[in-house]
């Protein structure tokens, strides 16, 4: 649903300056997630770590025209043509206007509570229920008080229920999401530890939390749990309340038994006075409990479906948990759990790393930080974590933090160490403190556990690519400067960069404003939106498995089939999420990937017929656009590809972005740029067409001598005997191979390398971890620098020796090869 400016101006009692009324679809509060400019509103949050308002600039600059920021700004007079609404508090007004947006449904609304489970329980009653409802609900854990107005601002017209979380942290909290969720029906899941030290009690903390069901019909709730049952009774909403019970028979949702077996489990109910018997395919007893939770709640809304939905319940699949496992360093395991502390889930996390070290002869060892929020005095948290890690076993502690130092000595006679902060356990960091053990990592967010486990997986190598973030800047401007001022750029960082770093050239892309990052997987994403990156990414090769990772991590897929099209419209669907953005690319002569021009009107009537996905973009691909030979048959794509875009922009009813230069194409037919280009191998200093002089050479290969062997003549030098020395010659032995991205086909004498000023010449084959150059003619020593590549010995020369492209020569360098990063 959209709202004009206007509108939205007059719901959150703004002032300011309203220029145009603009119509708004989107509200964003998180710069990095921006997607459609052109109808964003953005809310300038001010929080206790970041301030919402230090983003408006780049946002503005991203093509975002209307704002929300509180007073005290003055400088936003200098957006001349953006519309900006002041108000008192940003959060505020971001609840007062999803609260109005809510008030415009009428269909049943779940609100779930409580302190653990919700995320949950949510999950598997989109399982259960999806078939039955059009269901919009919250996207991951969005419980707070910013991240349940953008839940309910996904409301529309389409949805037949909403399931929405509320958490909360402190006493009048949950008034505030109770005004804009305003549930139909409520489920309390328990009431646990997390957060209690801002509670006077347990009891407290549950009348604030069943203060979400203030106008609910109905509540749905454990009535085994005496403090939740008195807390209903004494807040007034036991009347509509519905219980389940394992003890009560006279109870609503009657469960008769609970039979365990080896990966399901078997409950026998009674409901409206019918016993049946159940499987889920659960046997941990928390999801087993959260899933009582929702037969209740689906028995309330269905009654029919207590005798039709046994085959729903016994293909529940378990919510995924956070917990990775890595390969670490000297025969260690690491399993990184950094996302939060608190001792429910330490629990878990020790249970997971028992049952990873089952069969392997590790010893267990866990790096733990501070605590916080427990609810506990420390002494009491810290002696109920040591008994933890007795009864579970654990080999080793190391405790980060000045609590958990303090406090060292109830872990008894366990292998411990502590250290005050991260940093100081940094500095004393050695790679032999850790030798075949596994390693949990378990820390709140304050401590930037990252940087521990970074150090734990830490590769390192003599063989470096330096690369010159300055160049990348100018290749990039000098682009830029060839196009119009409103034609978008998409740089391409696939591939790891062209084998460069993606992350640092993401950095410096994103800081000079790029429009779009594209990537070629959605591995690639993932790991950019983990370094931080927050600018629109592409993705130019999606594929069904990795859905999960698009939606996750707002990574935009191209689209180039009606198969893909239509599992990608499911899977919205399923998720939740509403205009989704994507990019439709069209086979124009290239016969790579692409829909044919054809295909237009279908791609409208699907995408026009739900509202899961939208279409930010269509594309083509240039299949000759680098030689002079191919300019007709680059004519005739350019107009294909003009006709097929206007046709489905058309059918569509709306504009969407349309591009079809790649790096070639910008250099020889800027006339053909529309709305955006893409620029791949040129962002990297090798021209595309070999048309540009004005490029830098952006990176250097560079390793270094390890040995100088004296070799007699007649002699062979390397495997194979490919290579005899005609002279006494003096043999540099250097430590990069074919492993590293040193093509084997520069062997013998076919491929240079440059020491000291002088070219030197490979030797010998290229093995898997080194090669051997003749040094005969320098005066080289042992540790000498040697260069691979760099402005004096091309990618493009390299690659005409062995007759392929720089393309290859650059991507091949193995993620072994130590990057490191400059500004001149």
């Amino acid at each position: 649903m959209s709202y004009s400016i206007k509108e939205i101006s007059s719901v959150i009692k703004a002032e300011g300056r309203i220029q145009s009324d603009d119509t708004i679809s989107y509200i964003l509060t998180d710069s990095r997630a921006l997607s459609f400019p052109e109808s964003t509103l953005f809310f300038a949050l001010k929080t206790k770590t970041n301030d919402g308002h230090k983003y408006t600039d780049d946002l503005y600059r991203l093509g975002v025209r209307n704002f929300v920021i509180s007073g005290g700004h003055p400088e936003y007079s200098a957006f001349r043509d953006a519309n900006y609404l002041i108000v008192n508090d940003t959060v505020e007004a971001l609840q007062a206007l999803t609260a109005y947006h809510r008030g415009r449904f009428s269909v049943p609304v779940v609100g779930l509570t409580g302190s653990n489970g919700k995320t949950v329980v949510k999950e598997l009653l989109y399982q259960l229920l999806n078939m039955d409802f059009n269901i919009v609900r919250s996207p991951r854990s969005y419980n707070s008080q910013i991240g349940v107005p953008l839940s309910v601002w996904e409301m529309n017209e389409r949805h037949t229920l909403a399931i929405f979380e509320a958490g909360i942290s402190q006493p009048g909290e949950m008034d505030k999401l109770q005004a804009v969720i305003k549930p139909t029906i409520g489920l309390i899941t328990n009431i646990g530890e997390a957060h209690q030290e801002n509670f006077k009690s347990k009891r407290e903390k549950a009348l604030e939390k069943l203060a979400l069901f203030a106008d609910s019909d109905v509540i749905i709730y454990n009535s085994d749990d005496s403090l939740i049952r008195n807390a209903l009774d004494e807040s007034g909403l036991l009347s509509k309340s519905i219980g389940w019970s394992r003890k009560d028979s006279s109870a609503a949702l009657f469960v008769n038994s609970v039979s365990k077996g080896d990966s399901d489990t078997r409950l026998t109910c009674t409901f409206d006075g019918v016993t049946r018997s159940f499987a889920i395919p659960f046997i941990d007893d928390a999801f087993i409990e959260d899933t009582i939770h929702c037969m209740a709640l689906m028995f309330y809304l269905l009654p029919d479906s207590f005798t039709s939905k046994d085959n729903a319940l016994a293909s529940l699949e378990p919510v995924a948990m956070r917990l990775e496992v890595k390969q670490g360093i000297n025969g260690c395991q690491l399993i990184n759990d950094t996302y939060n502390s608190d001792v429910n889930s330490l629990s878990v996390a020790l249970d997971f790393q028992q049952s990873r070290r089952a069969g392997k002869d590790l010893k267990s060892v866990v790096v733990l930080s501070d605590i916080f929020q427990s609810g506990m005095s420390p002494e009491t948290l810290y002696g109920k974590v040591a008994e933890l890690f007795h009864r579970r076993k654990v080999d080793r502690i190391i405790g980060i933090g000045s609590d958990i130092s303090l406090y060292g000595h109830l872990f008894g006679d366990m292998e411990k160490a502590f250290y005050p902060s991260t940093e100081a356990f940094i500095k004393s960091f050695k790679q032999n403190m850790f030798h075949n053990e596994m390693i949990l990592v378990k820390g709140s967010r304050a401590f930037n556990f990252e940087r521990i486990t970074d150090l734990l997986v830490k590769k390192m190598h003599e063989t470096i690519l330096e690369v010159n973030l300055d160049a990348i800047i100018h290749n990039f401007n000098h682009y830029r400067s060839r196009l119009r001022p409103k034609t978008k750029m998409v740089c391409m960082v696939k591939a790891f960069g062209y084998g460069i770093g993606a992350f640092e050239i993401a950095r410096t892309l994103q800081e000079h404003r790029c429009d779009y990052l594209a990537v070629a997987v959605a591995d690639e994403g993932e790991d950019l939106r983990k370094e931080g990156i927050s600018a629109p990414i592409m993705v130019m090769n999606p594929e069904l498995s990795s859905f999960s990772l698009l939606f996750d991590y707002n990574l935009e897929p191209e689209v180039y089939n009606f198969r893909l099209l239509d599992a990608l419209i499911k899977e919205s669907l399923r998720r939740g999420v509403t205009m989704f953005p994507v990019h439709i690319k069209i086979d124009t002569g290239m016969h790579r990937l692409g829909f044919e021009p054809d295909d237009m009107p279908e791609i409208c009537r699907r995408i026009k017929a739900q509202t899961g996905i939208a279409v930010r973009s269509v594309f083509s691909h240039l299949a000759g656009s680098d030689s002079a030979l191919f300019d007709d048959f680059t004519e005739y794509q350019t107009d294909t590809f003009s006709a097929a875009a206007a046709l489905l922009e058309s059918g569509l009813g709306y504009p969407v972005l349309k591009h079809i230069l790649n790096s070639a194409g910008i250099e020889r037919f800027i006339g053909h740029q529309k709305d955006m280009v893409r620029l791949g191998i040129s962002l990297y200093g090798v021209s595309a067409s070999g048309a540009s002089g004005e490029l830098k050479c952006v990176c250097s290969l560079k390793t270094v001598i390890l040995q100088i062997r004296d070799v007699p003549a007649r002699d062979s030098v390397g495997y194979s005997r490919k290579t005899f020395v005609e002279r006494d010659s003096r043999i540099a032995i250097i430590p990069i191979g074919y492993a590293d991205g040193m093509d084997r086909r520069l062997s013998n004498g076919v491929g240079e390398v440059i020491v000291g000023g002088k070219r030197c010449p490979i030797v010998g084959n290229i093995c898997m971890d080194a090669c051997m150059i003749d040094v005969t003619d320098t005066d080289a020593h042992e540790g000498d620098s040697v260069i691979i590549f760099n402005e004096d010995l091309t990618v493009t020369e390299i690659a005409k020796k062995i007759n392929t492209i720089p393309y290859e020569i650059l991507t091949s360098i193995s993620p072994r090869v130590k990057r490191v990063y400059y500004r001149e």
